[in-house]
């Protein structure tokens, strides 16, 4: 065994924090595009960080920011946060057969986003039992550090950076549509799947321009889940499938 297979078992951790390095090329634009934009909607820095230490939700920070500056009621903007959440409560049963007894993992949930489950779903299944807890924390503190290191540095240093780069603003602010967009663009592979997809991105384009634009993203997705399975129905009970 290399001296370096024998490094990274000793100390897990450091392979989770390896591993998830990649992943900074789509958490630190995003988040520096949230800082800016939540100093822009009159939240103060340690509010935009405070949001991504305590939240760390992505697409459902933008949501909050957005709502509360426009004044939308209390009640509303949780209800809304919770449901563009709520693909979460998927995510650790799928990676639940691959965790080990241990007190933290209840903690350690805290840090599975869209990307860390990606990656752990993936390597989980990989390693021995014992480095799992490891390699997980080490990953997922890297990410949820380099969310928060990113929303502090939009914060403070996003207005100076659009002001001296205009184009920049007018950049950043798609670039949590583009971090799904490539999580989502290589799905288009089949008939079911573009369909599901294809019909979302529709409805919640239609309904953010002529419907009520809070709703788009739940309702859009429901609608997406709804083709999704009726597809597979249809594909089932036709005595053939298309996944």
């Amino acid at each position: 065994m290399s001296q370096q297979a024998t490094h990274d078992l000793s100390r897990p951790w450091l392979a989770g924090l390896r591993e998830a390095i990649p992943l900074l090329g789509g958490y630190v634009p995003v988040a520096i595009s949230f800082g800016l934009i939540a100093v822009q909607a009159g939240f103060s820095t340690w509010e935009a960080v405070i949001i991504s230490t305590l939240v760390y939700a992505g697409a459902s920070q933008f949501l909050f920011v957005g709502m509360v500056a426009a004044g939308a009621p209390l009640w509303l903007v949780v209800v809304m946060t919770l449901l563009i959440n709520v693909r979460h409560v998927v995510y650790a049963p799928n990676i639940a057969p691959w965790l080990t007894p241990s007190r933290w993992w209840p903690w350690l949930m805290h840090g599975l986003t869209d990307q860390v489950f990606a990656l752990a779903h993936t390597r989980l299944p990989q390693m021995p039992a014992s480095q799992r807890l490891g390699w997980f924390t080490g990953a997922a503190l890297l990410a949820w550090a380099s969310w928060i290191g990113g929303t502090a540095l939009g914060a403070v240093a996003g207005e100076e950076l659009t002001t001296r780069w205009p184009l920049l603003g007018e950049v950043m602010p798609f670039a949590l549509p583009a971090l799904f967009l490539v999580l989502v663009a290589p799905r288009f592979t089949t008939r079911r799947w573009s369909l599901a997809l294809g019909s979302a991105v529709a409805i919640a384009a239609l309904l953010t321009m002529t419907g009520p634009a809070n709703a788009a993203i739940p309702l859009a997705a429901a609608c997406g889940a709804l083709c999704f399975y009726l597809v597979r129905f249809s594909n089932t009970t036709g005595g053939k499938g298309d996944e």
